[in-house]
């Protein structure tokens, strides 16, 4: 005999989900009579109802042929008012007033039911039903019951667990939690427990998806003794993300058409006519007088109020027509099992499609400085968020309920059964594929996680097909190109899409390395997912767009979403103590910065590398001195100030070359201004060429006032040559004045010039510099950097 033992009806009245509170929207809206029937067509012998704390939903069906009373007593610990749901079968009225009295005690209740000889469950023993059930009480259940549910709704990941952990429950752990609780154990052996199973079902669409079959029985006694007795089969899987906001869609449909009056008859429309298809599962050759009603309520709604609302009945509208597997859907009359899933790739599109046109109108906004309908834009964002707020709701659910359920699996040192690895890194970049400093360090991170093999996975999004098990590259659903960066995009992430990957890779900690679309993408999931979130703040970008745009109004302006960015974070790691006062000063918590000394890879940057490649490339003679600069051809870099220093030189000696490495945005203006000067330019190198050229050189010199780092600066020194680096940003604390090179005042060229005839007029003092600048690298090592980064996670 077959019985779906968990089950709701339109009874059930509260919601515990804030998204349906948030509407006023009931738990369920599926009458008795219809879930009796879906029952029996899915194969069931026996239907119950179990509404919560209330029978009156199994009274409404009581009359028909293979049913009986239940119902889904909340219940609480007394300790800390932690919920509890147990499930009682085969009930009379008369248990029912009596379970009323009793259930605020949980102690109280089991007593009750055990003295009444009423079989019954712990529902979904490790869903936290009111954010306050702790590992203690998981035991102290262990303890007071015998039957324990295997759940539709929740997580698969749970129900497996639980398996296991009554697998193995022994005889001397019930003694130890006995005592340790001091509660008597129910049942002769109570370490052996018995497993019900039930869908949960609330909407009508899962209704017996999980059900619990006893052999060889014939009655609804039989079947819970035999329940009772070990001999219980259950059927069928546990929920998912997408299967909740599945229901949770289709409840608030249902509220929406249970609540609309209709005035007259309407066309036939696909939009909602495939919203009917999916959300309840039903075929609609004629319109039901519900779905009448919610086309009159939209329609009047689209025409008077929101124009988002129209824009995404467009969009919908578009995608069901244009897509043969949203089209082809309607047609389906049978039960599609897949269709949570055909929902989801619903909801991407249409978001997808929202979010592009929405970060397009946000971008543009910022970038005109048009700041007033740049906060409008920000606040239409709310649509889109109560659009996806079903997902947001299912996700964070049960990520909550994955972490205690971890918890669980460790009290009784059982090895995690879905992950590899206790901890799994994310880290999100907007640039991973350009040539950058960023980049770099990412790139250099992955390789060393391959080597080291810790779990690690970068999150990127561009026009890209690099994937491996360390690089997940999701396509973009919309591009922005920044006007002051004319080689860097800004690439619009697919979100859905990446918070149900951060969920089924079992991601536990997030970084972001940029605070791009991408950046934000790995904010939003692990606020959702509830995960740390930590970050590192690579670039300077206000003061960077300064000075590109002399707008102080839109410096200020990045100020203020830099520091909203970055306070979001636990833990903001920074290169540079004058990074750290800078943003302590613009209002980053001070607890939350820490200071993290980079390094890079002293073996790819060696002087061992000299091989007179300047000369065989570029034709440079191998006599003169060489003064090198490796990065962005940009105004904010201060290369104006190294165009100043160079003509200076050239006025006095022409015993050097100048060798600029890069490309960007002040490139033909900079060979313009040095087109009588002793000068080359490579463009971008990489790999062993510039690893050549570094080590081919003799001094570096690097004018950025806003950079906060400052990778090449360690490069140089590495390769075994001298720097020159100015007083503000970062990377005067990369070297040591005097010993690996000089410091000078920022934007001063008579300062950097004279530093550069310092050098060029003492040899002495240059090998010097040159042996303790590769001295000094040595100490700053990626490979400690590296395993810094893992020490504060926990991981080395």
């Amino acid at each position: 005999m077959k019985v779906d033992l968990h089950v709701h009806s339109k009874h059930s009245k509260r919601p515990a989900s804030w998204v349906l509170k948030k509407i006023g929207c009931a738990e369920s809206y599926t009458s008795p009579t219809s879930l009796y029937k879906k029952a029996l067509d899915k194969g069931m012998d026996f239907v119950t109802i179990t509404d919560h704390n209330t029978i009156s939903g199994s009274l409404e069906i009581a009359h028909l042929e293979n049913t009986f009373i239940s119902e889904e007593i909340t219940t609480y610990f007394p300790d800390n008012q932690c919920k509890v749901h147990v499930l009682a079968y085969d009930i009379t009225e008369e248990h029912h007033q009596m379970i009323s009295e009793i259930r605020k005690n949980i102690f109280d209740l089991v007593a009750f039911l055990n003295a009444q000889n009423i079989v019954h469950s712990v529902a979904h023993p490790m869903f936290a039903i009111n954010d306050r059930l702790k590992p203690s009480h998981f035991e102290q259940m262990l303890l007071l019951f015998k039957n324990f549910e295997l759940n539709g709704s929740h997580d698969s990941y749970q129900n497996q667990a639980l398996m296991k952990i009554l697998n193995v429950l022994s005889k001397s752990d019930i003694n130890v939690m006995a005592d340790k609780y001091q509660i008597k154990p129910y049942g002769r052996e109570p370490w052996i427990k018995n497993l019900t199973g039930g869908s949960d079902d609330h909407s009508g669409l899962y209704i017996s998806n999980t059900y619990t079959e006893v052999k060889g029985v014939s009655s609804v006694k039989d079947l819970l003794q035999g329940i009772c007795n070990h001999r219980s089969i259950v059927h069928g899987q546990g929920g998912s993300p997408k299967k909740l906001a599945h229901v949770l869609y289709s409840i608030m449909y249902q509220f929406y058409c249970h609540n609309f009056n209709i005035e007259k008859w309407i066309d036939d429309d696909y939009f909602l006519k495939f919203l009917n298809r999916v959300l309840l599962l039903e075929d609609q050759s004629q319109e039901s007088s519900v779905l009448k009603k919610f086309k009159k309520k939209i329609w009047g709604y689209r025409k008077h109020n929101d124009s988002m609302a129209n824009q995404l009945q467009q969009i919908a509208r578009k995608v069901i027509v244009n897509d043969v597997q949203f089209h082809d859907v309607i047609e389906i009359v049978d039960n599609n099992s897949k269709v949570n899933e055909l929902v989801f790739q619903f909801v991407k599109r249409i978001s997808n499609k929202i979010l592009k046109q929405f970060a397009d109108d946000l971008l543009f906004k910022l970038s005109s400085a048009n700041l007033l309908d740049f906060f409008q834009t920000i606040g239409a964002s709310g649509f889109l968020y109560m659009l996806l707020s079903p997902y947001f709701v299912a996700f964070s659910l049960f990520q909550r309920d994955r972490f205690f359920t971890k918890e669980c699996l460790q009290r009784f040192k059982i090895k995690n059964c879905m992950f590899t690895h206790q901890h799994k890194i994310a880290i999100f970049t907007d640039t991973f594929h350009e040539i950058n400093g960023v980049a770099s360090n990412i790139h250099s991170q992955i390789d060393a996680a391959g080597q080291t093999d810790k779990p690690l996975v970068v999150i990127t999004c561009g026009q890209s097909t690099t994937q491996n098990e360390k690089v997940k590259n999701f396509d973009p659903i919309g591009t922005f190109n920044l006007p002051e960066y004319p080689e860097l995009k800004l690439f619009y992430p697919p979100f859905l899409c990446i918070l149900e990957y951060c969920y089924e890779q079992g991601i536990t900690h997030i970084q972001s390395e940029t605070p791009g679309p991408v950046g934000l993408a790995g904010l939003a999931a692990a606020k959702i997912l509830k995960l740390q979130f930590n970050g590192t703040y690579h670039t300077s970008l206000p003061q960077t767009t300064g000075f590109l745009t002399e707008d102080t109004g839109l410096e200020e302006s990045l100020w203020t979403y830099m520091i909203w960015f970055y306070g979001q974070m636990d833990n903001v790691y920074v290169f540079s103590k004058a990074t750290a006062d800078q943003l302590i000063e613009k209002g980053i918590s001070r607890h939350a910065i820490q200071i993290k000394h980079q390094g890079i890879d002293i073996h790819k940057f060696h002087p061992k590398k000299r091989n007179g490649f300047l000369n065989s490339q570029f034709n440079i003679d191998d006599n003169k001195l060489k003064l090198l600069y490796v990065g962005r051809i940009s105004k904010e870099k201060g290369l104006s100030v190294l165009v100043d220093s160079v003509k200076k030189l050239g006025e006095k000696r022409k015993d050097f070359h100048l060798i600029v490495v890069g490309d960007g945005p002040y490139l033909k203006d900079m060979k313009t201004a040095l087109n009588n000067e002793p000068v080359v330019f490579t463009g971008y190198l990489k790999g062993k060429t510039l690893s050549q050229v570094y080590a081919s050189s003799d001094i570096f010199v690097f004018p950025s006032s806003v950079d906060t780092f400052g990778y090449v600066v360690l490069e140089a020194q590495a390769s075994g040559i001298p720097v020159i680096v100015t007083d503000q940003g970062g990377a005067k604390e990369n070297m040591i004045q005097g010993k690996t090179g000089f410091i000078v005042p920022a934007n001063d060229s008579t300062a950097m010039a004279q530093a550069i005839f310092d050098l060029l007029d003492d040899q002495s003092q240059l090998r010097m510099m040159k042996y303790h600048a590769r001295e000094y690298a040595k100490t700053r090592t990626f490979d400690d950097s590296f395993n810094y980064y893992w020490k504060n996670y926990g991981l080395n």
